[in-house]
């Protein structure tokens, strides 16, 4: 029998312990699934022979290095910060190891006792970073195969609600860390290639820059850049591309609308507001608007962000209710962002019925023969309610696929690595579509950003 650790049972687990648990019997699994709270677990579980499912402290040396040792593989479904310490143990206990968050610096620095000791360290094998590496990539693949030249490659990516439960305004809701989008685009200006041309984004300006994405069925979307989309250019062997653009992916509208907030400042993470706990949700409105005896807080907040009364970006924080005098902060030294934060929870917040979606969207241009081409690559997902999610599934069934492809032997390459070879995306990509994650792909006329050719 064959043992898997699953160190996490967060919202993005419950595909991959379904998945896992579908392979138990044919596979020869014992899955054994730790947290610090086993209650979400136990309810995926259920009284399925094939689990265990153990309280286990990742701070806990002994906790951890045992359940550690007691396995064959590891899944480190903790948030990123945490994974080294199982990493390091996986390492001494010679154990492979899959997550799928960022390759971080101490995670890169294990990868010559990794290869040394002949193991596996899969790393960005999500959705975001995960699916978007391997369907790139595997485009990526086919137009070198047939002599092609990468001259554009861009992406975009949104953690969305479904149409039947997209219901208010901001045609949004949180479908994943509320936290995460509050402050997104900060710390640092939005890097880029154009036509060979580096270009940046200042974080207030970001969401006034996007691009419009047109998606079949599904209808018109917007992005906004990347922190750094050139990120990965030299790992996906793209040195010499024109244009290189990463983005985050919202419906038409969202982002004017943002944009407000980063302009007051309510997205501000950097220090904390006197006495927040007694504020109203009007209070906290007001305190970023000048002093004025006589004006109200509505018209002061539409004269500073000019803003005419019949415009639906004035419905759209009208629908968030943030103007109500009886509604009350209550978070004790709290900084702009975290109240922002609650505020939109009360509306943002995805209810019973509510469903999520997962979208992707990715242009290759390129040369072959002294022609331009381009292809556009497009994938929707949807959640089947609160427990099965989009997200859920976009995460963790490639982290499921992934850890049996290394346990029966079909990925060998040792080391700290993220899914961008054929050895490791043909099979997976392969096996997601039978699960409904397929990406469709067409031929459109190459424009770029230069069609004269200037």
């Amino acid at each position: 029998m064959r043992k898997i650790l699953i160190i996490g049972a967060g919202k993005s687990s419950s595909y991959l312990i379904k998945y896992l648990i579908d392979k138990s019997l044919s596979e020869d699994l014992h899955i054994t699934i730790g947290d610090l709270n086993i209650e979400n677990a136990k309810k995926l579980v259920g009284n399925n022979l094939k689990v265990d499912v153990i309280h286990l402290d990742v701070f806990n040396d002994d906790s951890r290095s045992s359940a550690v040792k007691n396995a064959d593989i590891v899944v480190s479904m903790l948030p990123a910060r945490f994974h080294i310490e199982v990493a390091k143990d996986c390492i001494t206990y010679k154990k492979h190891m899959v997550t799928a968050s960022y390759v971080s610096n101490d995670m890169q620095a294990l990868d010559d006792d990794v290869k040394k000791n002949n193991l596996i360290f899969m790393n960005e094998i999500g959705v975001d970073p995960g699916v978007d590496h391997m369907s790139a990539m595997q485009v990526i693949d086919s137009i070198r195969d047939k002599g092609g030249q990468l001259i554009l490659f861009e992406s975009f990516t949104g953690g969305l609600v479904a149409p039947e439960s997209d219901n208010n305004l901001w045609n949004y809701k949180f479908t994943w860390n509320p936290r995460n989008v509050v402050v997104a685009g900060q710390g640092g200006a939005a890097k880029f290639l154009q036509e060979n041309q580096f270009k940046y984004i200042p974080y207030h300006r970001l969401f006034r820059r996007t691009e419009f994405l047109e998606v079949e069925r599904y209808g018109r979307f917007e992005a906004y850049a990347n922190r750094d989309s050139l990120k990965y250019q030299h790992v996906y062997g793209l040195d010499h591309v024109k244009t290189l653009y990463r983005g985050t992916m919202r419906r038409v509208g969202f982002s004017r609308a943002w944009n407000v907030f980063v302009q007051l400042g309510m997205t501000d993470d950097s220090y904390t507001i006197d006495d927040s706990a007694n504020m109203s949700y009007r209070d906290f409105v007001n305190s970023f608007l000048p002093y004025s005896p006589t004006d109200s807080v509505e018209l002061k907040f539409r004269h500073a962000l000019k803003i005419d009364q019949d415009d639906i970006v004035w419905d759209k924080f009208l629908e968030l209710d943030i103007f109500n005098s009886n509604k009350m902060v209550e978070l004790h030294s709290a900084t702009p962002a975290q109240i922002l934060q609650k505020i939109l929870m009360d509306s943002w917040t995805l209810t019973e019925e509510d469903k999520d979606m997962i979208v992707m969207y990715h242009k290759f241009g390129y040369e072959l023969n002294g022609e331009k081409y381009q292809i556009d690559a497009t994938m929707v997902a949807l959640g089947e309610d609160q427990t099965y999610t989009a997200m859920a599934k976009t995460v963790g069934l490639p982290v499921a696929i992934a850890t049996m492809a290394i346990l029966n032997g079909k990925i060998k390459t040792p080391g700290v690595q993220i899914p961008i070879t054929k050895e490791v995306y043909l099979p997976i990509l392969e096996e997601l579509e039978s699960y409904g994650v397929i990406f469709k792909e067409k031929e459109v006329p190459y424009l770029g950003y230069n069609p004269l050719n200037i």
